[in-house]
């Protein structure tokens, strides 16, 4: 090759790789970008993992935020822009057990005080009901002054209002008594 040609191929080459979307990590065959956009924020991966359960992987997860931190509660408190996402790779979720599994969650996260928070709860879980398939991904975007708006393959499927419920929301995943320890630990970028 002469050296004109080889100076344009390697040209194309770094172009092809600048346009590519960056990838800060892949697990279990899910590439989760460095960054997402919540409005006009752009938001950091803290750090992601797999949810697993009797030896299965059934999604992964990914944490979100502005400035990158350890601090569980301290991203559980903050009324900033944040989202996780959640990448199903299991074709063993169903909508049942999704439900069953997030009900489970919102109820170790307020310390099985669910009541002041139903109304948003049962509005949340409505996102469930359609079936869930291997490959469907959930983002849980968090604004302030808008709430927590819930996309399903980046179809907008809801708004939930409220800062309590951001607070039980991302302690699903976050608090003292999360979903998997392991996973929480990998969404704090401890892992």
């Amino acid at each position: 090759m002469n050296k004109a040609l080889s100076t344009v191929f390697a040209s194309l080459l770094l172009s092809a790789a600048l346009l590519a979307p960056a990838s800060a990590v892949t697990i279990e065959g899910v590439d989760l970008p460095d960054t997402m956009s919540a409005n006009s924020a752009e938001l950091k991966l803290n750090g992601a993992g797999v949810r697993s359960k009797w030896f299965m992987d059934l999604y992964v997860g990914g944490l979100y935020v502005p400035q990158t931190t350890s601090d569980a509660q301290s991203i559980i408190g903050a009324d900033e822009p944040q989202a996780i996402t959640l990448h199903i790779i299991s074709g063993m979720i169903t909508s049942d057990k999704m439900t069953s599994a997030t009900l489970e969650g919102f109820e170790s996260a307020t310390g099985g005080n669910t009541a002041p928070i139903q109304p948003q709860i049962d509005a949340f879980m409505e996102v469930f009901k359609e079936e869930i398939k291997e490959g469907d991904v959930f983002e849980l975007v968090y604004l302030p002054d808008t709430g927590v708006k819930v996309l399903k393959n980046g179809e907008q499927r809801g708004v939930i209002e409220g800062m309590a419920f951001k607070r039980a929301l991302f302690g699903i995943w976050l608090s003292d008594q999360p979903a998997q320890e392991d996973l929480k630990q990998a969404m704090l970028g401890k892992r």
